[in-house]
């Protein structure tokens, strides 16, 4: 067992993070890049733990069993922080914080690793706050930012990193760790790989919740539906609500749990009105409710328009005849049934829409016009 068994398809890039490690000068910048479910926040922890291992030899750090290591991949090891915003972006202060953070030395370890997950979620301004302390970083730092692509990082803050490019991992090497990690029947783990088109994290969720999976479902089959302007309408408001319900949901016991604890510590109960001095505090604690769930939201919603987007997928591959494996197998007959009334100019223009309603969702249009755009789009041709 070593810190690198849970990334899976990543070989080449865990043959350079090991080279780095056993050099034992890492560079103060590293960028990790990959589609989602490629494991980018998995191999910066596992990196993260390979440079803190307590071992004696550099070629065999990351051993995965030393106390460092242990703490690092539980995300407990003091000199390690794993940051992640709850909000649409970055705000300007939570960067000012990391950078603070940056300049205390180590205080068990020999580095000082900082992990940003979602960097891209930083506007240019919060960016070029972040510059200078990458540019000019403490000598016992390590910095690690995580994103889709190079190209959704700023330029001046690329070029300072060390790049790590990850690769979708195959189906079967999800499904076999699926088995190994989590103990999945090998059935379970290979329709979980397949549906969530090898992204580990959502396999390992819909393997392991039913109700996960029956939203998926309902979310793939609504093109089998819609056959009017109104059943458009319809399907629409289904898929918002499909998509936003649980995580709005979650969102709202958790602002409710934290003014109860704000409430407890300020010495309030429940039914007590808020003094007007600390009035301040509990708005600030509402404004980051508000964001948290526009996060929750957002992420929610794209998510199920990627999955609406295998369905057209696997219609586009039948109608040319590719051979290629369906995403949605267990759907084959709809699917074939809906390929053979169209055509692979329609579906081409179906999955444009999808992505179209997705970059207005990342812009912060309604998403119930969004949606109500794309479905009508989605109406098979006359």
């Amino acid at each position: 067992m070593d810190v690198w068994e849970d990334l899976p398809g990543q070989e080449k890039a865990i043959t350079a993070l090991r080279r780095a490690v056993a050099e034992g000068a890492p560079a103060h910048a590293w960028l990790f890049t990959g589609p989602p479910g490629s494991g980018r926040s998995n191999a910066a922890r596992a990196f993260a733990a390979a440079l803190q291992c307590q071992l004696t030899d550099p070629e065999k750090r990351g051993c995965g069993v030393c106390k460092a290591c242990v703490t690092v991949l539980a995300g407990t090891h003091p000199d390690v922080a794993l940051i992640a915003t709850e909000k649409v972006n970055y705000q300007i202060d939570d960067v000012r914080e990391l950078i603070t953070k940056a300049q205390d030395r180590p205080s068990t370890a020999p580095w000082r690793v900082i992990i940003v997950e979602d960097a891209d979620r930083m506007t240019e301004r919060t960016t070029n706050v972040l510059l200078k302390s990458i540019e000019e970083p403490p000598p016992h730092t390590v910095w690690i930012l995580c994103a889709p692509s190079p190209a959704d990082v700023l330029v001046t803050i690329r070029s300072r990193c060390r790049s790590v490019s990850l690769a979708v991992p195959t189906r079967e090497s999800v499904a076999a760790l699926l088995v190994r990690r989590d103990g999945l029947s090998a059935e379970q783990a290979e329709f979980a790989a397949r549906i969530s088109q090898s992204h580990i994290g959502i396999a390992r969720r819909l393997a392991r919740d039913a109700e996960a999976r029956r939203r998926r479902d309902t979310t793939v089959r609504l093109p089998l539906r819609i056959r009017s302007v109104s059943d458009a309408v319809m399907a629409a408001a289904e898929l918002v609500e499909l998509s936003t319900a649980e995580a709005t949901a979650s969102a709202a016991e958790r602002a409710e749990a934290e003014s109860a604890a704000l409430r407890t510590s300020l010495g309030l109960d429940a039914e007590s009105p808020v003094p007007p001095q600390q009035r301040s505090a509990f708005k600030a604690l509402e404004e980051n409710a508000k964001r948290r769930a526009r996060r929750a939201t957002h992420d929610a919603l794209d998510r199920s328009l990627i999955d609406l987007t295998t369905f057209f997928r696997d219609v586009l591959l039948l109608q040319l005849k590719s051979g290629s494996e369906l995403v949605n197998d267990y759907l084959a007959d709809p699917l074939h049934a809906y390929a053979n009334a169209s055509h692979p100019e329609a579906t081409i223009a179906k999955i444009d829409a999808i992505a179209e309603a997705r970059a207005r969702i990342g812009a912060n249009v309604a998403p119930l016009l969004a949606m109500e755009a794309m479905m009508v789009s989605l109406r098979p041709a006359a």
